[in-house]
C-alpha cells in the first residue's frame, strides 16, 4: 500500500513517518484501547481525548466508522 504522511494534530497520536493507511489506523486503535477511549456502554464509539478531539474536528465522540473518514481527511 501506499504511504501517507499523517497531519501534525494526527502525528501526535500515530508519530510523523509516512506509513500505509492500514497501519495508521492499526495505530489510532492502539492508542484508543492503551487509552481506553472505547465508550464501555456502546463499543463502536469512541470518546476523543485533547489529541483526538483535534483529529476529529472538535467532536467529543464519533462512531469507528465515522472515524476512519475523518483520519483519512489527515491523510496526504
Amino acid at each position: 500500500m501506499k504511504e501517507m504522511t499523517p497531519s501534525g494534530d494526527l502525528a501526535a497520536v500515530v508519530g510523523n513517518k509516512p506509513l500505509p493507511r492500514t497501519e495508521v489506523t492499526k495505530k489510532v486503535w492502539d492508542y484508543i484501547k492503551k487509552e481506553n477511549l472505547q465508550d464501555p456502554e456502546n463499543r463502536r464509539m469512541i470518546n476523543a481525548d485533547d489529541k483526538l478531539k483535534v483529529v476529529f474536528g472538535g467532536k467529543a465522540q464519533v462512531s469507528m466508522f465515522e472515524m476512519t473518514k475523518l483520519i483519512s481527511d489527515h491523510l496526504k
